[in-house]
């Protein structure tokens, strides 16, 4: 059983501090490589450091057409120009502070469609936290 203290401790404890992020004004084949280069799956996406919206691999997924072409890069680029980047993010997003227990953050993401919580201090980006951060976490409490 694990116990209290543990699950009490504050996000920032778990959180990625070295934030990702995608401005209003980039396109999508900038959130592609970014997405492949970090081998991340969630972008914050913000306007002067306040978080606007999040970008999922699975929402670039989506518009991807589902052939394979021989010429798989330039099908992309066509899809992506169609796109800007506040018509496929998800607007409607929770954000948590720094000082949310781990418990917490838990819980939003277990109770919602989404596996990321940016975390917000006093308006500005600070950390996001994932299903893969709380996973982890857990794990080395056994």
């Amino acid at each position: 059983m694990m116990n209290n203290m543990i699950q009490n401790n504050p996000v920032s404890e778990i959180m990625v501090k070295n934030i990702i992020a995608l401005k209003r004004g980039d396109n999508l084949e900038r959130a592609e490589m970014l997405f492949n280069k970090y081998k991340i799956k969630h972008i914050p996406v913000v306007s002067s450091d306040v978080v606007i919206g999040m970008l999922s691999f699975s929402d670039l997924l989506k518009i991807s057409l589902a052939e394979i072409t021989e010429d798989e890069h330039n099908v992309n680029t066509i899809v992506y120009n169609t796109f800007k980047i506040e018509q496929v993010m998800s607007k409607n997003i929770v954000t948590i502070h720094s000082d949310t227990t781990i418990k917490e953050a838990a819980t939003i993401l277990a109770e919602r469609e989404f596996h990321a919580l940016p975390v917000v201090d006093e308006g500005v980006l600070v950390g996001i936290v994932t299903t893969t951060d709380l996973l982890n976490y857990y794990i080395k409490q056994y």
